[in-house]
């Protein structure tokens, strides 16, 4: 996806039912999502990923695979990320079943608190879909609750 030289760089952000979402925007990658209690006052509403997640959170299914992003993460949590996007839409998985996903052992604590860490510092949640682990990530709980019952259908 080229999302074009009018959106390849910024701030963007748009109110949908049930929450806010943020989006950064460098070279056309995407480096950061959050969700915040109101939409910035410098941010731009006009995105074509905004409309992708509109129209995801009005239940069309979207893996958002094809989006760049930019993972400026440590090296420990790039397979890790990477393994989380693989996640299919509507379902859910184990921690350690992203451990094992991502070539670490399931039955390490420390290889678990590493998945655990990469989850809580996932710096673009939605399209590394953190919400689709059970355990911690940077989604927060009540936007868990949301992208869960919009690919469960219910």
């Amino acid at each position: 996806m080229s999302p074009g030289p009018a959106t390849d760089a910024g701030v963007f952000a748009r109110t949908f039912e049930g929450c806010v979402v943020e989006l950064g925007v460098a070279s056309g990658r995407v480096v950061g999502v959050s969700f915040p209690d109101d939409v910035p006052a410098d941010a731009d509403s006009d995105h074509p990923l905004l409309d992708r997640i509109g129209a995801y959170l009005d239940g069309e299914a979207d893996q958002f695979d094809d989006v760049q992003v930019a993972l400026t993460v440590p090296t420990s949590h790039r397979s890790i990320l990477e393994a989380v996007r693989n996640v299919p839409h509507g379902e859910t998985v184990s921690v350690a079943r992203i451990a094992r996903l991502a070539g670490l052992d399931d039955e390490d604590d420390d290889d678990l608190r590493t998945v655990e860490a990469a989850l809580r510092e996932n710096p673009v949640p939605l399209f590394v879909p953190d919400h689709r682990v059970e355990g911690p990530g940077a989604t927060p709980d009540e936007v868990v609750r949301l992208l869960r019952s919009v690919e469960s259908g219910s």
